[in-house]
């Protein structure tokens, strides 16, 4: 690009993106939005709110001059995301954290293959689903219905920063962490093909998912599922 000079100050919470340079001088071409530059210096529209040119806020689309001193904030917490009801869509590298969000009961999509992002994104329209992902290429797809970036590795951080950020109602135990169904209450008799002797003897108290039938029960790995829930209810639950 060789046209106008911007002087740009980046929110200390997008540091990430912007390999710990703030302050930023960025050479435009004259006819591409403000949005448009943001993204070329490496932060995702998902993840910016309010934009300000000399003070006064101005639309993504807004076309700088030359000179403009530009302040780009970050998206607020507690975000809205109006339009349909609140639901997500994860990507290949998010099994952990779709699995954590069934398990309060959060509608989670996930995709266990790599179907490539024109899909997923096209995936985030259809559905209305807020795409997440750490994949930045896939943030900026135009397609996209919503996005957000997770911005930890550990699905501890994941699942915190997901419920800090959205603040999605908890419904615990009610949705199938395997498929994202909806649980109902099942007798021994029709879950006994999935049980083996120990458990047939030991658990009466089942539950099986509506859509792949699934079914489950307070197994070995019960208290730590516990503790996952009860741990975000403590903080998260309105």
């Amino acid at each position: 690009m060789n046209g106008p000079e911007i002087h740009v100050e980046f929110a200390p919470e997008l540091a990430l993106f912007v390999q710990r340079r703030p302050h930023r001088t960025l050479v435009t071409d004259g006819v591409s939005s403000l949005g448009h530059a943001v993204e070329s210096a490496g932060v995702p529209l998902t993840e910016v709110g309010t934009l300000r040119v000399d003070g006064r806020e101005v639309p993504a689309s807004y076309v700088p001059a030359a000179g403009d001193r530009v302040h780009v904030g970050t998206v607020e917490r507690l975000q809205r995301v109006p339009g349909a009801p609140l639901r997500f869509l994860l990507d290949v590298h998010l099994g952990t954290l779709a699995r954590r969000l069934r398990l309060l009961g959060v509608d989670t999509a996930y995709e266990s293959t790599d179907i490539g992002d024109p899909a997923l994104a096209a995936l985030s329209a259809a559905e209305k689903r807020v795409m997440l992902s750490r994949d930045r290429g896939l943030l900026r797809r135009r397609e996209l219905w919503s996005g957000a970036y997770v911005y930890s590795t550990s699905p501890e951080d994941q699942l915190r920063d997901v419920l800090e950020r959205f603040r999605p109602e908890l419904r615990p135990w009610t949705r199938c962490t395997a498929c994202n169904g909806l649980l109902k209450e099942a007798t021994k008799e029709e879950v006994a093909d999935q049980l083996r002797g120990g458990t047939q003897r030991s658990y009466d108290v089942f539950a099986q998912c509506r859509n792949c039938g699934r079914a489950y029960w307070k197994g070995a790995h019960h208290e730590q599922l516990v503790a996952i829930v009860e741990r975000a209810l403590a903080e998260f639950a309105s």
